[in-house]
């Protein structure tokens, strides 16, 4: 199973392959916020991938048109919810991220 390593929180968590990192970081406990349900239809839950992004499926359109409205946008930066993960990743939730809106 890959792994998501979370440095700041100290957190490591397996996901499925081809789950998002959102599924993953929730299931995990890990507070991801997430306003609109994580069908990409806003930018909440925004992450940077420090390492191993080309290991997460490809971004697709939608996806970079949310990032857009995002804060503290990097050339890492994906939105968790449609990031699929494929292997270990090393992630760090930008703090307008944390929060945990669930749904």
């Amino acid at each position: 199973m890959p792994k998501i390593h979370f440095p700041e929180l100290g957190k490591t968590v397996e996901a499925l392959e081809g789950e998002s990192i959102l599924k993953a970081a929730l299931r995990a406990g890990i507070p991801v916020e997430h306003n609109c349900g994580g069908v990409c239809a806003c930018s909440t839950c925004h992450v940077i991938v420090e390492e191993g992004g080309n290991t997460l499926s490809p971004m697709q359109e939608d996806e970079e048109d949310q990032l857009d409205e995002a804060e503290g946008l990097t050339l890492k930066s994906r939105l968790s919810c449609q990031a699929l993960v494929h292997g270990d990743i090393v992630v760090r939730i930008p703090p307008c991220t944390k929060g945990g809106h669930e749904h």
